[in-house]
């Protein structure tokens, strides 16, 4: 077992961050980090992703649909799709899971 501190879930520099915690191959996981007013970079993943949002406010545009998150939000973006965290205004701490682990379905 491993206790990540909550320092880790920071953005060093003031983007966007990912940490991976854990792969296997039939998953990864990480936690994503967005300042308020930050800019989310990501672009379309060839795995299936879960989202859950731990601490923060913002919004989600996926596909063609955009929605409000904060604490406890969970989001499923299928392989492939557009997406992106955008209007943050309380820094948002995300847990993500790949699956198969990121960057593996190529």
């Amino acid at each position: 077992m491993e206790i990540i501190p909550a320092d880790r879930f920071a953005a060093p520099d003031g983007t966007a961050h990912y940490v991976e915690h854990l792969r296997v191959p039939a998953l990864s996981v990480g936690t994503y980090s967005i300042p308020a007013g930050g800019a989310d970079p990501q672009g379309p993943h060839t795995e299936d992703e879960i989202y859950v949002v731990l601490s923060g406010r913002g919004r989600f545009t996926g596909g063609d649909r955009t929605v409000p998150v904060g604490p406890g939000t969970v989001l499923y973006v299928p392989a492939h799709e557009e997406h992106r965290f955008h209007d943050v205004t309380e820094d948002l701490v995300i847990c993500v899971m790949f699956a198969p682990a990121e960057g593996t379905a190529g």
